[in-house]
């Protein structure tokens, strides 16, 4: 007996089908996630497309939009018109236009433009 197991050869273990599962079930979970951050991705650039439109409506707006600079918001501000921006304090804003005398059009991370006076900003 002691030759026969100095000879036998070892067969690998296979898989069984339920490890199978098991790993394709994590793969397709990967899969699926990598979906999800695509579709959401693909929403919100929907919804900054919307509010590009809306703006360009409001604002008679036909140049190219272009982020002249970034400023952050000193203090919260609530909106006293449509046209204006509401802002909360330390919020990251992309300066688009210089229009009027005391006030620029900025555009906050949602994408929502609007009218925001240069004493609530702060240029660094």
């Amino acid at each position: 007996r002691g030759k026969d197991e100095k000879y036998k050869v070892r067969m690998p273990k296979l898989r069984t089908v339920r490890e199978y599962k098991d790993k394709r079930k994590s793969i397709d979970e990967v899969e699926r996630t990598i979906f999800k951050f695509k579709k959401s991705s693909e929403e919100k650039s929907k919804k900054m497309e919307k509010e590009e439109k809306i703006f360009r409506e409001t604002f008679q707006y036909d140049k190219e939009i272009r982020v002249l600079s970034r400023a952050t918001a000193e203090c919260s501000v609530p909106s006293q018109r449509r046209v204006d921006l509401p802002l909360t304090a330390g919020e990251q804003l992309d300066v688009i236009d210089a229009v009027q005398g005391h006030a620029v059009i900025c555009r906050n991370a949602q994408g929502r433009y609007g009218y925001v006076l240069v004493e609530h900003l702060n240029f660094r």
